[in-house]
């Protein structure tokens, strides 16, 4: 487990060197123009919604270290063909398979997270991932922002060459695990590798649920901070470009610190009154945004009205991070589990997809409607989330009450009498 995680965080390290100025380097560096760039990022998306669908089949049939190697050996290639890109087809291309690479690696990871845990540990094992993939983004993009230069295209180079060399490191280092041994392990991989495909995981109406839920999630929260928040906020709000770093410095700040302080509320409490309770969080940040773009306050009030709202959404994040995956390994069937972190990747991405396209146009120039359209959408996470809690078993909404003993274990057997000779 400790290498599946550093392995994790090292990939996030090297991914928080080049995310933050996959735009500027297409469009301004190569000089290939602000449509070619979103292309580029159009394709980046694109690539994970072709190959998730069938990454999960291949997970349950080979394994997840198998199709993580193959991933994280496909994600270096598009790393460095990116830095070496001059021209439209070589950045497409690049993008193509740099965006299939890196989709892969998520459910991969997780499924062996889910192999190499039991479901009491699989709450603290998914949140020290979470903390640790954030702190190496945030820990990469400060130490690539040091190192860009926009006038030299070679500085670009090393970022993606950085890159493409932390992806081999996952490889070597998860390449590494030998669990075989493992009680947790045995239990959980499948017979086989047979299962009961797309239509067995869509008859499955607690897991369908939940990808509603997740794909609400996403949408209303991750799918907005690089675009239509970022538009609300410099339209509406009048805040500063640099500003945004601040708020998104906020956002992981939050996650790292209070990821752990909040693990203990979260395991004593049902999953789905936990996510309810981030739907209700954000509608508040949501609130807390309308008032900075559109509460005639001044632009310091403004700025520290918008940058709460990110660190509320961080607040939320670390909340769910121990909540939503481990769920989707125990409702997954044995022979499915990577089937399973499949399709909710795919439901991420989708989210992912649909958030900025949707978001960014209203938050640019629809205020107002922008503001309800999302505080009604962070209310409806909580709303699905206690229809989803009626679906689920007592331990798969609290796997703390695994933990605890039975009454009727804990009575046992009478003890028989002493007889005094």
């Amino acid at each position: 487990m400790r290498r599946i995680q550093a392995g994790s965080a090292l990939s996030a390290f090297g991914l928080g060197f080049t995310v933050p100025y996959l735009y500027v380097y297409v469009a301004q560096v190569r000089d290939l123009g602000a449509t070619t760039a979103g292309v580029v990022l159009a394709v980046f998306a694109m690539a994970a919604l072709v190959v998730l669908p069938f990454s999960g089949r291949a997970i349950d049939r080979r394994g997840p270290v198998p199709v993580l190697l193959v991933a994280s050996a496909v994600a270096a290639v598009g790393a460095v063909g990116m830095g070496l890109a001059s021209s439209v087809p070589a950045a497409v291309g690049a993008a193509a398979l740099l965006g299939a690479g890196t989709a892969v690696l998520q459910p991969a990871l997780a499924t062996m997270i889910v192999w190499c845990s039991e479901p009491s540990g699989r709450t603290r094992a998914f949140a020290l991932q979470f903390f640790l993939q954030n702190l190496g983004l945030g820990v990469g993009g400060l130490i690539g922002g040091q190192l860009v230069d926009v006038s030299r295209p070679n500085s670009f180079l090393l970022l993606f060459s950085i890159e493409a060399a932390m992806f081999l490191v996952l490889a070597a280092v998860v390449g590494t695990v030998r669990t075989a041994g493992s009680a947790a392990f045995q239990e959980a991989r499948p017979a086989g590798g047979k299962g009961g495909g797309v239509r067995a995981l869509l008859g499955h109406k607690a897991m369908v649920q939940l990808c509603v839920l997740g794909f609400v999630l996403f949408f209303a929260c991750y799918g907005q901070f690089e675009s239509g928040l970022a538009a609300y906020g410099t339209e509406a709000a009048g805040i500063a470009p640099s500003t945004l770093g601040i708020a998104l410095a906020a956002n992981t700040a939050v996650i790292v610190l209070a990821q752990f302080l909040v693990l203990k509320f979260v395991e004593r409490r049902k999953r789905t009154r936990v996510i309810a309770a981030v739907g209700l969080i954000w509608a508040v940040a949501w609130i807390i945004a309308g008032y900075a773009g559109l509460g005639h306050g001044s632009q310091a009030m403004a700025t520290a009205a918008f940058v709460s709202t990110y660190a509320l959404f961080g607040l939320g994040e670390a909340m769910l991070s121990p909540t939503v995956a481990p769920l989707v390994a125990d409702l997954a069937p044995e022979s499915m589990v990577g089937s399973y972190n499949s399709a909710f990747a795919l439901v991420k991405q989708l989210a992912l997809a649909v958030g900025p396209a949707v978001g960014g146009p209203m938050g640019a120039s629809m205020h107002g409607p922008y503001i309800v359209t999302f505080v009604l959408f962070s209310l409806l996470v909580t709303v699905l989330a206690v229809r989803l809690g009626r679906q689920l078993t007592p331990v798969q909404n609290q796997p703390s009450l695994a933990a605890k003993p039975s009454l009727v274990v804990a009575q046992g057997r009478p003890e028989k009498e002493t007889v005094a000779l």
